[in-house]
Parts: C-alpha cells; sequence; structure tokens
C-alpha cells in the first residue's frame, strides 16, 4: 500500500492526471450513476433540440460544469446544469424539489464557471446564458419527466 513518501506523491499526480482525461480511477456511486445517466439524457434532449454539445464534464479551477454547448442559433454560449433525481409514485409533493437543488451558493458557483469559461476562450462578445435540465426518473431509472429551463440562472 502507497501510503507516504515520493511513490504516494506519483500515485497522486497520475491519478489526478488520469481524471483530467475523463479516465475514471474508482466505481462511481449510485448517485453519481444517476448523474452521468441525467447528463446522457441532457445531450440526447439537447442535440434534438439543435444544440451543439461543446463538452462535457468540464473541470475548472471554481468547479465542474455538467455540459458546455452552442444554442441552435450557433452564436450563444450555453453553460448547462443537470439535475436529476428518482422520485416515489407520488410525484405531486417533489415535482420541483429537483430544480430547488439549484441553490444560491450554485448558481454563484455557475456564473464564477461561465465567466472562467468566457476569460479564458475570449468569447467575450458571444451572448451567454446559464440553463437548467430537471430529470426526474422512475425507482427503475425511467425517465418520468425532463424539463429545460432557459436562461433561469441570471449571468
Amino acid at each position: 500500500m502507497l501510503t507516504t513518501g515520493p511513490a504516494r506523491r506519483l500515485f497522486e499526480r497520475v491519478k489526478r492526471r488520469l481524471e483530467r482525461l475523463g479516465i475514471r480511477t474508482r466505481r462511481l456511486n449510485a448517485t453519481e450513476k444517476l448523474g452521468r445517466h441525467g447528463e446522457r439524457a441532457a445531450c440526447v434532449h439537447l442535440r434534438r433540440a439543435g444544440y451543439l454539445i461543446l463538452g462535457r464534464n468540464l473541470r475548472v479551477p471554481m468547479g465542474e460544469a455538467d455540459i458546455l454547448a452552442a444554442a441552435p442559433d450557433r452564436r450563444t454560449v450555453v453553460l448547462v446544469e443537470v439535475k436529476s433525481r428518482v422520485v416515489a409514485a407520488n410525484r405531486s409533493e417533489l415535482q420541483r424539489e429537483t430544480e430547488a437543488a439549484v441553490n444560491s451558493d450554485k448558481r454563484q458557483t455557475l456564473r464564477a464557471i461561465l465567466r472562467h469559461l468566457i476569460k479564458h476562450n475570449r468569447w467575450y462578445r458571444l451572448p451567454r446564458r446559464i440553463d437548467v435540465i430537471a430529470i426526474d426518473y422512475s425507482p427503475s431509472h425511467e425517465v418520468l419527466e425532463l424539463r429545460h429551463h432557459e436562461a433561469c440562472v441570471a449571468t
């Protein structure tokens, strides 16, 4: 077992590089699997709506962007936050709980991520917005409802 010293530091460096390349070094837990499933469903929805997917799971110093896309007009930069939940049969009480997960701290982080991406890609003059896609799943992981909220976070 690598616990201390140069070997441990080397292991940690290699692990970080693999993760940056999108190579997972551990198994996903149930919540992470649901999140990945939701991101795939959101990408399918966005492509069908005419969006161009520019990137997924983009890591920047202030956090991670689930999806970066170009709107159907091909000018607007869209940062998409995906929220997925498994809901019980009695959905009426939990209907908007998925969207409520995008709280003020998360909105602030999303704005910072978008500013970082705009600055480093020199997209200063392009229109931009932050969308939220909320997906409710049945306990058997079937999509019950997908809601796309455009420009729901002020930029």
